[in-house]
């Protein structure tokens, strides 16, 4: 067991004997054995699983903080390949690892239709978990009745669904939004924006879609800055990607004098950000700025730090001039929110593990996958497990398969290659009907898809960053998948979280450890 979670646990064990509460412990151990295992390490590791399970406790306190990790795409095969990547990396076999969230001691399936939608988009899908209803293809905390580009901002806000971070705000909590997507992105701004049409992310946008309409709906970035006073004093950290949709088309960004801002209407949004926040109110736009914006005085804090999307954990720049990791901004938020005495809600979008599966390129998912189980680590490190309800889940599934009979410890970027017919042969890598060998990773459609014959893989080198799995239909762009996604919890009321779930029940569980 981790030396922290062995620490926890005697303190919550003290804690327990003191308040005649209930707390759940810390998490499982970690597997003992790192493979290959002997015969008796098998029954001894069922034996402590048990052991550990005894030890689990609900936890039926309030919560006094609640943390929404979202992994935009990680389905469960996304999940079991990043286990394996992780552990390979790490220099074992890689099947018996665990990511730090799979140690979480209470896990269920979450049903992600939308309610016009088998298989849902990012908008539908966070818009239940942060409110509680299930909600229509496109549209960000509205209820169904909605109709699609809706344009009225009077009907918007009759029909808006307040989200689990506008009541925390209500209730005197401070709350954050973490994405390495654009912070506009559907995921985060499900938080705290109500819009017919996920895409309306910048004034252009909606102007073009709502000519003619007298009161139109503000644009995503808009409703960022102009926040309800409740709202404005809560929001005190705001980090990600899309710094374009926030800035002036007349306006040079400041890392690229050559380009120039989205927005027709004038507007500086990074500056108004600053000058209706007060004292303590900053605007970062790299790491150097970032790294310089101090917890203990900085009261507001914008981080915009691409002009679109944040950088793949593979591709970033990690110098002053570069951008900071989630686990980086994970941190510093928490750092932040912890400063409110009555708690904070903070939601952490892993928002790129999407994107590299929709381009068909699984190790750069699998990467920020990794990435994303650290910024959990670090979350659980900084907060108190007896008080502070973490869920870890995704929005939807993708098209990502595992196949194939690859012998353990195969290389999980490689070609599969099974176990040899004979003990001590060397395993070769498994060949298809049409002779050619395939990876144990690859895509149901995608851009990876070829007419004709498939490539001879034997030549390419698989497990390199920009390699793009075969595919089976070709497509532009991968697709969302519809099977469940998992949800892991730890924490108050965490023992809510069980079986099969419809997913705006997360909703439920997060008002109901808040006890709103």
């Amino acid at each position: 067991m981790h030396l922290h979670f062995m620490k926890r646990s005697v303190a919550m064990a003290v804690a327990i004997a003191m308040s005649g509460a209930a707390v759940a412990p810390a998490f499982a151990a970690e597997p003992a054995v790192k493979g290959p295992e002997s015969v008796d390490d098998w029954w001894q590791a069922g034996q402590q699983f048990v052991a550990d399970s005894k030890k689990v406790f609900p936890n039926a306190r309030k919560a006094k903080n609640v943390i929404l990790f979202v992994g935009d795409g990680m389905g469960i095969s996304t999940v079991t390949a990043a286990r394996i990547l992780d552990g390979q990396m790490k220099g074992n076999t890689g099947e018996e690892n665990r990511l730090f969230f799979e140690n979480m001691p209470y896990l269920g399936l979450s049903k992600t239709y939308s309610w016009d939608q088998q298989t849902p988009d990012s908008a539908p899908t966070m818009t239940a978990m942060v409110t509680g209803y299930k909600a229509r293809e496109g549209q960000l905390s509205v209820n169904q009745n909605t109709a699609r580009g809706e344009c009225d901002a009077a009907v918007i806000a009759a029909n808006a669904l307040p989200t689990i971070l506008e009541q925390a705000a209500a209730a005197g909590k401070a709350t954050g939004v973490v994405s390495t997507a654009r912070i506009t992105h559907a995921t985060p701004a499900a938080t705290y924006s109500h819009t017919s049409v996920r895409d309306w992310e910048h004034n252009g946008q909606v102007a073009s879609a709502c000519a003619g309409v007298a009161n139109p709906v503000k644009d995503i970035a808009r409703q960022l800055i102009e926040l309800s006073p409740a709202v404005k004093n809560s929001l005190k950290v705001a980090m990600g990607g899309g710094r374009e949709y926030f800035r002036s088309n007349t306006q040079f960004d400041p890392e690229n004098t050559t380009r120039k801002g989205l927005r027709t209407d004038g507007r500086d949004l990074t500056a108004e950000w600053v000058n209706t926040r007060g004292a303590g109110s900053k605007f970062v736009f790299d790491k150097a700025g970032f790294d310089a914006a101090n917890p203990a005085n900085t009261n507001f804090l914008l981080g915009l730090f691409e002009r679109s999307h944040m950088q793949y954990a593979a591709d970033r720049d990690d110098t002053p001039a570069g951008e900071p990791s989630l686990t980086d901004m994970t941190e510093k938020s928490i750092a932040m929110l912890k400063k409110e005495k009555n708690g904070f809600f903070l939601h952490v979008e892993a928002g790129r593990i999407d994107h590299a599966h929709h381009a068909g390129n699984a190790k750069r998912a699998l990467l920020d996958t990794i990435e994303f189980a650290n910024a959990i680590k670090k979350a659980y490190e900084m907060t108190d497990p007896s008080e502070t309800l973490i869920i870890v889940t995704a929005d939807h599934s993708h098209v990502f398969t595992i196949a194939g009979y690859p012998h353990r410890g195969n290389d999980i970027l490689g070609l599969s290659a099974e176990v040899p017919a004979v003990d001590g042969n060397a395993p070769s890598p498994t060949l298809a009907s049409d002779g050619l060998p395939y990876t144990t990773l690859g895509y149901q459609n995608g851009p990876g898809a070829v007419s004709g014959a498939r490539a001879d893989l034997n030549s390419i080198d698989t497990a390199a960053l920009d390699y793009m799995q075969q595919a089976v239909v070709p497509m532009g762009s991968e697709t969302h998948a519809g099977e469940d996604v998992a949800i892991y919890a730890s924490g108050p009321k965490a023992y809510l979280v069980r079986g099969s779930m419809e997913q705006n029940w997360i909703y439920h569980v997060m008002k109901d450890a808040f006890g709103f």
